[in-house]
């Protein structure tokens, strides 16, 4: 007993040494550095996510016979599993720049009631949209564009998918929060195994045993039980700097009404994404077909891949913006984001120039039938244009994020897919056929562009005025203080 003790109280101490260097590193490592060694797992993770979402659509497109029926279906599925996702991100990205900012002004205790009763949210939404989605999924898929020979796939699929649901809310909700905590290595083991399991699991479950759609869905399922494992594990363990309590998780609206206020603007995104991805393929099953519906489920799944990146990066920077803004650490929160936005524009002028000088790539990823060659290679070039303005959008809104400023964040997201890319999405294409200017569907796939450049101005220019407000606010706070 004598021996065990001693053990316990080692490990204690060996923790309690551990969780100050954390906050230690945060707040005083330099910030390249610090950035580095925090984006790099995020990217790499937001990279692996990438293969994560598209390898089922890869396997599934080139089932013999019917693939390319079958990716269209899942296209018509995949508005209502970003829903599912949207939840995670709505308590989980609301929750963890919230956790941060807590540990910063060194209130660890609260930082973990957060945590858990976010947990304990996620459980209960798990249940409830697994239970309402599967009531409602067939007249919902017909409204999406699903047809007469794409929506058998699109059913089986999502059937399987949904008793998934608690995973990926653990999964991917509870992960923000080892990001949050600056364990970036951790999280990225999170999307890895999950990934990993998943490329494995797809080829075996699809071809070996022949089952198709299903094989695809199972395979997630259990890709997404296996990241939740491990996720868990952690954040009941002793390295993390804040743990999970059972005791801490029943909900409380005092506690849960800020975080679902900072999460709305995530949540807002990935829900508007849903309905983007819905006005896409009923506008291009209208207007252009089957074929056209395979190539802008495509190239939707395109923008969001090519968003991961810049997200991991913005992750990356969120602990060190959310610690050091609690603590009034101003000058790094500065630092931070002149980093973040300086990589993310190369980033985007690099993606941009190999969009526009090989458009057919990504379509060949999923397909090597001609008629979606001919119209993705069209389509990309319009389609993906915008993606050269949305360093500013991305890294502005994700910063206001880790600020905790939810109204704003909000708003941002509200604008370029709600109040332009939505409207354009429907109009554009009506003009077209009427005046006859170009093809409706040619409509469709320059809204997003158009969208794109003026929600990133518009972002850009807000969060200007904004952020300098925010931190000489705090800057003459502590200039009073001193005095």
């Amino acid at each position: 007993m004598i021996g065990q003790k001693e053990d316990g109280s080692m490990q204690q101490s060996e923790n309690a040494v551990k969780a100050p260097s954390r906050e230690t590193e945060l707040a005083t490592a330099p910030i390249g550095k610090l950035m580095a060694k925090m984006a790099v797992p995020c990217i790499t993770a937001q990279i692996i996510n990438a293969l994560y979402n598209i390898v089922d659509r890869i396997y599934v497109g080139r089932i013999e016979g019917v693939g390319k029926t079958a990716l269209a279906g899942l296209g018509v599925a995949f508005p209502l599993i970003m829903v599912i996702s949207a939840f995670a991100y709505l308590i989980g990205q609301g929750g963890a720049p919230l956790a941060s900012i807590k540990m910063g002004a060194g209130k660890k205790e609260e930082a973990e009631k957060i945590l858990s009763k976010c947990f304990g949210l996620m459980v209960i939404v798990s249940a409830v949209l697994m239970v309402v989605i599967y009531i409602v999924k067939t007249p919902l898929l017909v409204a999406f564009g699903a047809s007469d020979a794409t929506l058998p796939y699109a059913e089986e699929y999502l059937s399987i998918y949904l008793i998934g649901t608690v995973f990926v809310q653990i999964s991917l909700g509870m992960n923000f929060f080892v990001t949050a905590q600056g364990f970036t290595s951790v999280s990225m083991k999170t999307t890895v195994i999950g990934a990993v399991i998943n490329i494995i699991l797809d080829p075996v479950f699809i071809f070996g045993f022949h089952m198709g759609v299903a094989g695809a869905a199972i395979a997630t399922v259990i890709a997404q039980a296996a990241s939740a494992v491990w996720v868990l594990f952690f954040l009941f363990g002793k390295k993390t700097t804040l743990r999970l309590r059972f005791a801490d998780m029943r909900p409380q609206w005092k506690i849960l009404g800020p975080v679902l206020g900072l999460g709305l603007s995530p949540f807002i995104m990935n829900v508007t994404e849903s309905a983007i991805q819905v006005v896409f393929t009923a506008g291009m099953q209208q207007y252009g077909g089957d074929d056209y519906v395979s190539v802008v489920s495509v190239l939707v799944t395109c923008i969001t891949v090519i968003m991961m990146p810049m997200t991991g990066m913005c992750q990356g920077a969120q602990p060190i913006t959310s610690y050091n803004y609690g603590a009034g650490n101003t000058d790094r929160v500065r630092a931070t984001f002149r980093r973040l936005i300086t990589c993310n524009g190369i980033y985007c002028l690099a993606v941009w120039g190999l969009i526009q000088l090989f458009p057919t790539v990504v379509i060949r990823l999923f397909s090597d039938d001609m008629s979606l060659m001919d119209i993705g290679a069209h389509g990309a070039r319009i389609f993906l244009f915008g993606v050269i303005t949305m360093f500013g959008q991305n890294a502005c809104q994700q910063t206001f994020m880790a600020l905790g400023q939810a109204k704003v964040s909000m708003f941002c997201a509200l604008l370029r897919k709600v109040i332009l890319l939505i409207p354009l999405a429907l109009l554009l294409p009506v003009l077209f056929q009427n005046t006859g200017i170009l093809p409706a569907t040619d409509g469709i796939f320059l809204a997003e562009p158009i969208a794109d450049i003026l929600a990133s101005v518009t972002t850009t220019t807000i969060f200007f005025f904004r952020f300098r407000k925010l931190l000489g606010e705090i800057d003459s706070r502590k200039e009073a203080s001193q005095a």
